[in-house]
């Protein structure tokens, strides 16, 4: 029962993180004007960041006595997703803010190729499942 439960907090975490980087996000900047967008992503992305953070513990937790590989990568996403919130989060509003357009595109690509690689890593423990 403790695997089944761990596959689904596995699978939901990865299909939350689709959603949200492929279809919420993409949306509000085809939908509403930049300004506006940006306001709403503002306020979506810490709890973006605290889903990932409490599924990943989750699905760690369940993983741990049967796949330590597997629930070591779920504690690194959650790990990732505190750095993301707490640090990369407030520096990326920090540089829209002062309009450095050079730290904003640096720090956003940044957030970008993370988020991936918690997708990757998510992706992974899945297919362990198999």
């Amino acid at each position: 029962m403790t695997e089944i439960a761990a596959l689904l907090a596995a699978a939901l975490l990865f299909g939350g993180m689709t959603l949200y980087s492929f279809g919420l996000a993409p949306l509000l900047f085809t939908g509403l004007d930049a300004p506006t967008a940006g306001r709403m992503l503002r306020r979506a992305f810490p709890w973006y960041y605290l889903f990932i953070l409490a599924t990943a513990v989750l699905a760690a937790g369940l993983l741990a006595p049967s796949d330590p590989v597997a629930a070591g990568l779920m504690a690194a996403t959650a790990t990732v997703a505190i750095i993301a919130r707490q640090a990369l989060m407030p520096a990326i509003n920090a540089a829209t803010d002062a309009g450095a357009e050079r730290r904003f595109a640096w720090l956003h690509g940044l957030s970008v190729a993370l988020n991936f690689v918690q997708l990757a890593a998510v992706a992974w423990v899945l297919v362990r499942f198999l």
